[in-house]
Formats: structure tokens, sequence, C-alpha cells
């Protein structure tokens, strides 16, 4: 057996053997503990094949791919099919321990990637967790009915699951010992248990991560210009506890998973929809009726009066779908006065799309015809969209990808837009044969699986090519209902909308409000939304916060209501939506003061993982985001129960802060601040650290 000692940083060492079944190695440095990944296998011609690797060898010089990213790439021939070399890909960020790596085979001469029994048996890795004695599966995907979102759910594996060899999606699992701890996760998307990739647990604490469907077509061909590549996975090891484990791969997902740089920072969002909600359920009009020049303009300067970075237009400022042009009767100088406004302000133009409709009378649909989404042989129907023209389904993995993509490239250039939303894409969709995620030969599952595998990888071929071209452009995917593309797959590209109103009268067995014909029950400012929308911030111990964008309402009343969505946003959900202009003058004050206090300390506060105290909905109710190397940051406090409350924090504090009324502050002897909360109503409130 040899090793080739490829990659060392400061952190960790990779190196990869020749003639076994262990294909690489990472150690972690100092302390020289280690993880062993077993070579892929994939089922070829019938044959299972373990890529046992000869001749490994660099194949490239190290390509700095962004500052301080950089890919390494290595290649062997498999030791039992000369015709095959297997590729190993591994990107390094200088400054994290967590390793994105990927696997290609290729092969000089066509050969054929079967499926024994209809089953796919491509099994990507096999590590042994026998040092670590703790582990958990760790999901990002499961979607919360109670408050009508995903959420974070750590399920600890005991050791009977191993030894039953029991089934977990997670997509991340994760690991401890006495030492060190470890993960190894996958960049893929679904929902909860609708699993496209799993990890199966084996006898004495094997955990090898399988595919289960759509990673792959039946017969699907391998040679010199079809090499088959595999989804990225992610591993690190570090020096310390879960918790430890959790910061660095938090601070990963934040800095170094994406090179689309733009989505990771902690702008203020503001977007129309609630109030065209409003204008519908509220004053009994049309979603589009604000969706008009002026109001958008009056809206624009009551944003900027609150300190808004970023201002979005919701469903309706475009003509048709497809096309994207913008509607002239509504903004008759096609959003020329907005985004001079904007520009005014200094603030952001973002738009929302719907990337898989195109409306029928739509020069994209007669361009990409034989891209509209069939089923069982029968095209998708046509269906409105919001008040608009009637629209058809079309499938992103087909040449309509790269049609959408120059699309938004044009409006981005017309429009001067710098957000984009993308709503309304689901898991499933398309079984046409004609696209490229199968043919005739495959049946109509296999089609429809393929498809809904490949979705989001073609998701984030828009969003690259778009970054690309534009790179100051971030794409939010709505992911406010379930059965979407939701994981660790999006996040190389883009961040996500995670609520708008959370859950409906349906989701608590309760009947429909048929006289007002809202169905949201959280549509109403006040303490019950803020539980529904600080329960996914759970999320934010190993996926940061502000990449799960929810909004908060500004309203005057209930009382109460404008700190605890100030007190709620300022832990990085960072949106704001309702009607600005029927807030009051003092209102709009109010929260511009504070949120430009919090605009000097959100770097701090993005950065920072939380320390929670309390449930949600709780009396106490309590988040620490204090920056530990300037002490910058932000504590808010919650109260369901009239009284007085006291919290010490666990890290050192800046000496200066603000904090809002009830709330009073000391310092302790270490440097902590020992801060005492009283509420005379269910409220919040809010200390900032490091405000000058």
């Amino acid at each position: 057996m040899i090793a080739l000692n490829a990659i060392v940083t400061n952190v960790f060492s990779i190196s990869i053997h020749e003639r076994t079944d262990k294909l690489w190695t990472l150690s972690s440095l100092p302390g020289n503990e280690s993880i062993d990944f077993e070579a892929p296998q994939f089922e070829l011609n019938g044959e299972l094949t373990k890529c046992r690797l000869l001749s490994v060898m660099s194949i490239y010089n190290p390509q700095e791919i962004a500052e301080g990213i950089t890919e390494y790439q290595f290649e062997g021939t498999v030791e039992t099919n000369a015709l095959l070399k297997l590729r190993l890909i591994f990107r390094i960020a200088e400054r994290s321990p967590v390793i994105r790596f990927r696997y290609e085979l290729h092969s000089s001469v066509p050969q054929w990637m079967t499926k024994r029994a209809e089953q796919e048996q491509l099994v990507y890795t096999k590590v042994s967790l026998d040092q670590m004695p703790v582990a958990k599966e760790v999901r990002f995907s499961e979607f919360i009915e109670m408050v009508h979102s995903f959420c974070l759910s750590e399920l600890p594996l005991a050791e009977n699951d191993f030894n039953n060899k029991r089934k977990v999606m997670g997509p991340l699992i994760a690991a401890s010992g006495t030492t060190s701890s470890f993960l190894l996760a996958y960049e893929h998307g679904s929902q909860v248990p609708d699993a496209f990739l799993q990890f199966e647990l084996e006898e004495h604490r094997g955990v090898s991560l399988h595919a289960v469907k759509g990673n792959y077509l039946r017969d699907q061909i391998l040679d010199l210009n079809n090499p088959f590549c595999t989804v990225w996975l992610q591993t690190a090891m570090v020096e310390g506890n879960e918790e430890q484990l959790a910061k660095e791969y938090r601070l990963f997902a934040l800095r170094d998973f994406s090179l689309n740089t733009e989505s990771r920072k902690p702008y203020i969002f503001y977007n129309t929809w609630n109030m065209q909600e409003r204008s519908k359920h509220w004053h009994k009009g049309k979603f589009l009726d604000p969706m008009r020049q002026d109001r958008i303009l009056d809206e624009i300067d009551a944003a900027h009066e609150m300190g808004i970075e970023v201002f979005v237009i919701d469903a309706g400022w475009f003509e048709k779908t497809g096309d994207w042009q913008v509607n002239r009767e509504r903004f008759p100088d096609g959003l020329g006065a907005v985004k001079k406004r904007l520009d005014c302000y200094g603030m952001k133009l973002g738009l929302w799309f719907e990337p898989t409709s195109a409306a029928l009378s739509s020069r994209m649909l007669e361009r990409y015809k034989s891209s509209r989404m069939s089923r069982d042989g029968v095209l998708t129907p046509p269906r409105p969209v919001w008040e608009t023209e009637d629209s058809c389904y079309m499938c992103l993995v087909s040449e309509y990808w790269e049609g959408f993509a120059e699309e938004l490239i044009r409006v981005i250039g017309e429009t001067g837009a710098a957000y984009l939303k993308w709503d309304w894409i689901a898991q499933y969709g398309c079984s046409d044969p004609n696209h490229w995620h199968g043919n005739e030969s495959h049946s109509e599952e296999e089609r429809s699986n393929r498809y809904a595998f490949l979705l989001g990888s073609y998701m984030s071929k828009v969003v690259d090519r778009v970054c690309e071209v534009c790179p100051e452009v971030i794409v939010d995917f709505d992911v406010t209902e379930g059965n979407r593309y939701v994981g660790l797959g999006f996040l190389s590209s883009g961040k996500y909308f995670l609520i708008n109103n959370g859950p409906y009268y349906h989701n608590y067995d309760l009947p429909l409000d048929l006289n007002g014909g809202n169905g949201n029950i959280f549509f109403y400012p006040g303490q019950a939304r803020g539980w529904i929308t600080r329960t996914p911030l759970n999320l934010d111990k190993w996926l940061p916060s502000v990449l799960f964008l929810t909004h908060y309402y500004p309203d005057d009343l209930p009382a109460g209501n404008r700190l605890t969505s100030l007190a709620s946003l300022m832990l990085g959900h960072n949106g704001i939506w309702g009607e600005l202009t029927r807030v009051s003058s003092e209102g709009r004050a109010f929260i511009r003061l504070w949120l430009e206090r919090y605009k000097q300390v959100r770097d701090s506060i993005t950065i920072s993982a939380p320390i929670v105290t309390g449930v949600v909905g709780g009396s106490p109710e309590i988040y620490e985001k204090i920056n530990a190397n300037n002490g910058e940051g932000i504590v808010s406090l919650f109260a369901s129960s009239i009284g007085s409350y006291s919290y010490v924090t666990h890290h050192q504090v800046h000496k200066n802060y603000v904090a809002s009324p009830g709330v009073r502050l000391t310092y302790t002897s270490e440097g902590h601040a020992l801060i005492e909360f009283t509420v005379t109503e269910p409220g919040a409130g809010i200390v900032l650290f490091g405000v000058r």
C-alpha cells in the first residue's frame, strides 16, 4: 500500500492511498487523530466495482478559485478495470477545517451504469466512528407542521442503531470522541423522509453513504464525454466537542461555502408581499392593487425612513411570466423612477420570479416549447400566476435553464435589480422523456426521480451563471411551503426565504376563516407570530440565520409588537414587511434608530454562534450572540409572563451598550454583563454591545 501526502494545511492533512479499499485519510493537526474514507463503489455493466486505485497523481497545479479557497485534483486508474479513472476533487478554505470533496468517474470506452434489481448500487464512501462514542443525525430539511417551516432536528444515534443497521437521511452526521469531533455531510436537498441519499449505519460504528433514487439513470452511459460526477460531500475534524464542531461548520457556511458572497451579508430586507396580502384579505381588493408606481414610491420613502437596505417588489411588477418585462401600465417608465428613488437613498432593488413558469403568450414559451413539464405523457395544464396571465410549468432540467439564466441577466441589466426572490419551485414536477432526466427507455417513476434529484443542481447552475456576470446579485429561494429542495445543496449558491406567515388553519385542524378568506393563523402582528418565526432560529447552531430570511411586522399596534419584531429580526432573520406607509412617523423613527444601532454591530452578531436560554414562548426566552473577540453583539430577551428576570452573559462584553426600556445592566468583575429585565406586558428587550 502506498500513501500520497496530497494536502497539508495548518489544521489537517489528506493522504491518498493505492491498492486498498481505504481511498484517503483525513488527519487532524496537531492531534494526529484520523478518519479513513473508503473508496466509492459503482455498478458498471452489471458488476460491482470498488474504486481501489493505482498510480494516483495530481493532475493540475492547485487552483485558487476564490480568495483563500483552493481546489486540488488527483486521479488514479481503478485497479480492477484499467479503462476507468477516478478523479478526487477537494476544495479547501485556508481558514476552515471543513473540506468539500467529490468524485468523477471517467471511462476511455463506453460503459454503462446499471441497477441490480432496479436499486441504485452507488456507495459514495464509508467511515468508521469506532473512536467516537457519541453520534447524532443532524437534519436541516424536516418540515415541522406546527410552525409550517423547516427547522433543525438533532437525533442521537445509539449503539443499537448501528447494530441494527438503521438508515438515516441527515444530511449531516456528527460524532465526538474524547478530544475531537467529526462530521460527514452531503450537498443535496429534499424533505425528510423523502431520501435521495441516506446514511446506512453498520456494526462496529460504521457509517456509509448510499444513493437511494435519482442519483443516476439505468444504463446511463459512462465515457470520456460523459463522466459521472457525484454530488459534493463535506467533512471536518476539529479538536474539541460537538459545540466547537458546530461553530466551525457555521463559520464555513457563512464565509467559505459559497463563492457568491453577497448572499452572506446581513442586509435589511423589505418585501411588498404582505402589503399585497393585506390588500386582498384586509382591504377586500386584489393582490395587485398596490402594485403601481405611486404606491411603491411611497413605500420606498417609508422604507428609507426605517433604514431598510433592500426593497423587494414581489409578484405583479411584470407583465407576464417567462419574458419578465416590466408592466408598463403599473410602472410607466419600466421601474426607472423606482430605481432612481432607491439609488437616491442608497437602497438595492429586488424582484420576484417564478423560475419554472412561462406565460402562454410569452416568447420564452414559444422558444422553449419542448421544455414544458409533462407527467404521464400529458403536458401540465396552464394556471394563473397571481392575477396575471395563465402560465405553463417549465422544466429547469432541460435547455430552458440557460434561457432562464440569460433572461435574468437581461432583467438585471435593464432594471438594476440586485436581489432575486425565487418562488414556487416544487421538488417534483416533470417526467418528460425528451428532457435531460431520462428517456423513453426509463420508467415514468425513474424520470420523475431523476428530475427531482437534478433540480437543485440546475437551480445552482442558473444562480452561478447569473452571479458570474453580476457578482453583486443575491438569489433567495422561497421555501415557505414543504416539498421543496431544502438542505445543503442550494446554500452553495444562494440563501433561503424561510417563513412568510407560518401555519394555516388546516395545520391546526381548525376551520378555515371562510368569511375573511385568509387561511393564515399568524398573519397578524403580535407576540404569537414571534413564537412561530423564532422557532427555526435553532438552525443557527449549524447554519447562520442570515441564510434564512424571515420577515417581521413594523406595526405600531399591538403594543410591544415593534420591539419584539426588532429583537427577533436582529438575531439574523433581517426581514420586514407589511404596510410601511401606515406605520406612524414616530414608529418609523423608532425602527430606524434601532436598525442604525444594529448595523454598527451586525457583522459581529452574524459571525457569532447563538447561546439560547429558555424555550420559544417561555419566560424568559433569551438569545445571546456576542463576538468573543471584541465583545460586540446582542442579547435579545423575550417574556410572555409579566414580571422581572435576570441573565448573566456567557461572554465578556464591550463596555459601550444601548438597552431598550425596562432593561438594566451592570458589569461583573470578570467583564460579563448582568442584565435585569422587567416586563409589564408580554414583550421583548434588547441590549446591543459595542454601539458607539
